[in-house]
């Protein structure tokens, strides 16, 4: 033991009441002496027994276990101004566990310093992204802070070494066991899978893994028609009724689930840069996300929307890094907001089988004007064109002029030229 460890006397653990923070509070008794471990929990949508929640953590050693029902704070501050940024990681992943993370430390670190707490600890893999998201959270938030990462330290080293451990320690396991073989996290937003199977990237997932949304076989033979209503790129309703965040994601997610929407298989690149399989159940996401997309496209000018579209591969990537806390992330924000402010309007969607089709969008923003789009009688006069062709295509033209008058000696077209047995006189 060392003398650094004697320091500490109160740990605050990120606890989640699954296998890995259960056997991670006798740990952390074992290895700091004396000290006393206080988890902290936040509900951020999962779907939990809270009271056996708590039984379990002060069963596993614990002296308490705070629990924070944060699901509004995530909607309102996390998961909308991200989805109002376009956010996808590599094309695919929405980002579900990655933007939980800063909110869930943000409240172990409010925790530590009620508490006055030496240390914070979590349960992360040394291999994995949300070590690295947790842990600059701490920084940002409580930089003096200890922070003990077990799974950098111990010697356990899978699943079964740690129920193995478990059942040493007479640590109650609930539904844990070698045959339960994904790690799952589960939110608002999203349920991700990872493990088992999933390690094959040739093996197609078994069917009964998904927990959120049906097969598109199984989802009803008919079409499912809703509005979304926007505000300034931020959802505020359904079907003309304004709803909370938290009650449009939670319906959206019911219908969306039902009709088979919002399954993603993808192989992304971690951060500490190895490749990982998982499988993402977003239903609401995925449809607020494609709705959104839709507004955009009839409100926002050429120049906005491609900024905002190339910021938007940056924010993703800023979020998957755990970067949240960050003037850079609130920079990016700040362009956001003021690029939708204009983004008001409603979208009307169809579900069927997996499918979302976009039926209908309107906005009394729209830059759509259809008598000038129309290819009946309107407005725009066709000899305006002219001059503009002429115009936009003046550089062009004069580069093509000047390049065959002057070609580059030893350059690609007189390469090209000796080549096809040609030569200048």
């Amino acid at each position: 033991m060392s003398s650094q460890n004697n320091q500490i006397k109160k740990i605050v653990l990120a606890y989640s009441g699954g296998l890995d923070t259960s056997i991670i509070i006798p740990w952390l008794k074992e290895h700091y002496a004396g000290a006393e471990v206080v988890g902290v929990c936040t509900n951020v949508g999962q779907n939990e027994d809270w009271e056996a929640m708590e039984a379990k953590a002060k069963a596993s050693g614990a002296s308490k276990l705070y629990i924070r029902d944060v699901r509004e704070e995530f909607v309102r501050d996390f998961l909308f101004p991200m989805l109002r940024a376009g956010a996808i990681y590599e094309g695919k992943y929405l980002l579900g566990t990655s933007i939980a993370r800063p909110l869930q430390a943000k409240h172990q670190v409010d925790v530590a310093l009620k508490e006055n707490a030496d240390a914070v600890a979590h349960g992360c893999t040394g291999k994995g992204n949300d070590q690295v998201r947790f842990e600059l959270t701490y920084k940002a938030l409580g930089p003096h802070l200890k922070v003990i990462a077990p799974w950098r330290l111990w010697d356990i080293r899978s699943r079964e070494q740690a129920i193995e451990y478990a059942r040493a320690h007479n640590i109650p396991l609930g539904n844990i066991s070698e045959k339960n073989i994904y790690s799952r996290d589960w939110n608002l937003w999203h349920m991700s899978h990872e493990g088992g199977e999933l390690e094959d990237t040739w093996v197609r997932p078994r069917e009964e893994m998904h927990q959120l949304t049906k097969s598109p076989q199984d989802a009803p033979d008919r079409e499912t028609e809703i509005v979304i209503d926007f505000e300034r790129g931020m959802p505020v309703g359904l079907d003309g009724e304004r709803l909370s965040g938290l009650e449009i994601i939670t319906r959206l997610n019911k219908i969306g689930g039902e009709n088979g929407i919002g399954r993603a298989d993808l192989v992304e690149t971690r951060l500490v840069g190895m490749k990982s399989r998982g499988v993402y159940e977003t239903p609401g996401g995925t449809i607020l996300f494609r709705a959104l997309r839709e507004l955009e496209m009839i409100t926002m000018d050429f120049d906005t929307l491609g900024l905002k579209n190339s910021m938007a591969l940056k924010y993703a990537d800023i979020v998957y890094a755990g970067k949240w806390y960050t003037h850079f992330r609130e920079s990016m924000d700040a362009y956001m907001a003021k690029a939708s402010e204009y983004t008001t309007g409603s979208v009307r969607v169809v579900l069927y089988k997996g499918n979302i089709i976009i039926a209908g969008r309107k906005s009394r923003y729209s830059l759509y004007i259809r008598d000038l789009a129309s290819f009946g009688e309107s407005a725009y006069d066709h000899h305006d064109a002219t001059g503009f062709i002429n115009l936009y295509g003046l550089a062009t033209g004069v580069q093509s002029i000047v390049h065959k008058e002057k070609p580059v000696e030893g350059g690609p077209v007189t390469e090209m030229k000796a080549m096809a047995g040609f030569h200048e006189k």
